[in-house]
């Protein structure tokens, strides 16, 4: 199984061009920003680029995506926040949108006790999964993912204090566009892949061995 994941879109999508192989994935995650302040016909215009490559979508929204877009999310029945889904027989998937605050009043933030409530309500439809992955566009606090260009760390306690108690197996995430990176959280791997348009990109892949990977490209 193949699955591939970008986000930080941002109404930029020529890139998606760019990721070899992506009609062939057996899934796409769109992690989150869409759009640049935008609605649902904005998203949809995005969703509907990617859906000509390949059809297999699921996605939540950005801080920088207007609350439209989960509903819109949700009608097309792809939403991932406050949400999860098993996929085949061991691998579960869910998610949380939005962002902590920000000093920039974006359409939508969460309360750090909010993005904890999202966590877990996704989190409790695959708990039993024996693979998971956690997609949150807002990373974990403390990491090499969430650094902003002046060095200090902007991410979410909330994300962060999840992952250390539930160890999922990946955090897929985004929202700071410069710190493209890998990390980890005891077992847990965290990998975000900056901006689309740059362009950037998360592979997964199950191997024969039944064990999953996951890399930047």
């Amino acid at each position: 199984m193949k699955i591939v994941a970008f986000g930080d879109i941002h109404m930029e999508h020529s890139a998606i061009r760019n990721i070899p192989d992506l009609d062939k994935a057996d899934l796409v995650i769109v992690t989150g920003d869409f759009t640049n302040f935008g609605g649902m016909e904005e998203a949809a215009s995005i969703l509907k680029a990617i859906r000509k490559i390949n059809s297999s979508v699921l996605g939540l929204l950005g801080n920088l995506d207007q609350p439209s877009v989960d509903d819109y999310l949700t009608k097309e029945g792809i939403n991932l926040h406050g949400r999860g889904l098993m996929v085949g027989e061991d691998l579960g998937i869910f998610g949380v949108g939005g962002s902590n605050a920000t000093p920039f009043n974006t359409p939508t933030e969460f309360s750090e006790e909010e993005l904890r409530r999202f966590i877990y309500q996704g989190y409790r439809m695959v708990e039993k999964a024996p693979v998971k992955i956690m997609v949150s566009h807002t990373p974990p606090k403390d990491t090499k993912t969430d650094r902003i260009s002046s060095g200090v760390n902007v991410g979410s306690n909330a994300v962060r204090e999840f992952i250390e108690k539930e160890q999922p197996d990946f955090c897929l995430t985004g929202h700071i566009h410069e710190s493209r990176a890998e990390d980890r959280i005891g077992k847990t791997v965290i990998l975000n892949p900056g901006m689309l348009k740059n362009p950037g990109w998360i592979e997964i892949k199950k191997r024969k061995d039944g064990t999953w990977t996951a890399r930047l490209n």
